[in-house]
């Protein structure tokens, strides 16, 4: 026998009753995302790697080390780390930003980053993402973390708190970089590897690191919050009243960083503070020099990025409610060739009025259909038999409460019947 393939390390397997419940949050985050005025962008997978270096930034771990790259030929591809790169080279490639503005857009996609796998977190992650274009108001930020908390609390996510903070402009923030260093330098013998290195590409990054070496060091480090420019901290204390408007609680948190360098002023985070260790469930920010940077106008920008995954997770965590599955409508069961065809029939006219129903392929028995038809939940069932052929009719039962009811062998009686019942529920509810 050959031997069985394994799915590659860090990806997942999505099984059809998981689907059924990330259809349910993606449809809530889509139809949320509606009610701020969001429309859909739909984006390649795969991008030129340039696009990726430009944007995210070469000196960054997700560049350097995370990326999936394909080099084919003289073109240099790669798989989609994130959404907000694409989502801006659409954006220009198409011309939207003479559209209307500001601009939003939404999006669903997949993501694909090279990193150690963890719980919620994996090589191929699905992303809910938005972007606004057009706006630099502090309320448009307010307004972005308005959305994610107003998702959050549609899909049953309660213990989560928002944490905000402002990582400056080009302006202010060379010197805070400055300031950085030179205290990480100072202790630059009790910094892991990987701190080391960020020391000179990439020292925001210096507040982030979960190493336990690392961690006491960040209690003295000086805070972006703290070295600001007034307009900076004009548009921070801007945002602060804003969320005060939309009723949003918050906590300002100086350790807020990001690990992409075009993120500038406005940074946030929902924390989820529930059962378990803590964990982000959305994060987002400001990127005002993106779409100049990326060769478009000046624009300014920002959105946010929330892992399907992750949500799901909590979401199981915190009993929200899901859908319940759909149930099959009717078995429609039968005891020979002609009976078969008969059932055929009568359940695809079922199924072209939007009723699940099913019949037998396999050959089974009449006792093993009734079997199949407990096992997939169905709410009636019946059997076609030589009896019911001449009668042209047969008894439909109730699967749950053993109650039978007379029914022609017509598509149009088996629509009819089913409809009634459907009605019967609602009123009974």
């Amino acid at each position: 026998m050959a031997e069985k393939l394994k799915r590659v390390r860090g990806m997942q397997d999505i099984l059809p009753a998981q689907c059924e419940r990330r259809r349910h949050a993606e449809a809530t985050a889509l139809r949320i995302a509606e009610c701020f005025g969001y429309g859909e962008l739909r984006i390649p997978t795969l991008e030129k790697t340039e696009l990726f270096q430009r944007s995210v930034g070469e000196t960054t771990d997700v560049v350097q080390k995370e990326m999936y790259t394909l080099e084919m030929g003289r073109e240099s591809l790669t798989l989609r780390p994130e959404g907000t790169a694409g989502a801006v080279r659409a954006v220009l490639e198409n011309g939207m930003l003479n559209d209307a503005l500001p601009l939003k857009i939404c999006y669903l996609v997949s993501c694909f980053r090279h990193e150690k796998p963890q719980a919620g977190r994996f090589r191929e992650h699905e992303q809910f993402g938005i972007e606004v274009f057009g706006s630099d108001k502090p309320s448009q930020d307010a307004e972005v973390i308005c959305l994610a908390s107003d998702l959050l609390a549609e899909l049953g996510i309660r213990n989560v708190e928002l944490q905000i903070n402002s990582i400056g402009c080009p302006c202010c923030r060379p010197a805070y970089h400055k300031k950085l260093v030179e205290y990480y330098e100072s202790h630059r013998e009790s910094l892991c590897e990987t701190c080391v290195e960020r020391l000179g590409r990439n020292p925001l990054r210096l507040i982030d690191c979960k190493d336990e070496r690392c961690k006491p060091l960040k209690l003295g480090a000086p805070r972006s919050i703290e070295h600001i420019c007034p307009d900076c901290d004009e548009h921070f204390a801007g945002l602060k009243k804003s969320l005060d408007a939309f009723g949003i609680s918050y906590a300002v948190n100086a350790d807020i960083v990001r690990g992409l360098d075009y993120y500038t002023r406005t940074v946030f985070e929902f924390v989820y503070t529930g059962i378990g260790a803590q964990g982000t469930v959305c994060g987002g920010g400001r990127y005002d020099g993106l779409i100049a940077q990326m060769g478009g106008p000046p624009t300014p920008g920002l959105g946010f990025g929330m892992g399907i995954d992750r949500i799901l997770m909590v979401m199981e965590k915190e009993s929200s409610d899901f859908p319940e599955p759909k149930r099959c409508d009717i078995y429609i069961g039968s005891m020979g060739g002609a009976e078969n065809l008969l059932a055929q029939e009568l359940t695809a006219a079922l199924r072209r009025e939007g009723f699940y129903a099913l019949f037998d392929t396999m050959g089974r028995s009449v006792k093993a259909q009734m079997k199949y038809a407990d096992k997939m939940n169905a709410v009636h069932s019946c059997v076609i038999g030589s009896n019911e052929m001449e009668n042209a009719g047969v008894n439909v039962k109730n699967m749950e409460t053993g109650e039978s009811f007379p029914v022609a062998l017509t598509a149009e009686a088996f629509i009819e019947f089913l409809y009634a019942r459907m009605a019967d529920r609602v009123a009974g509810e």
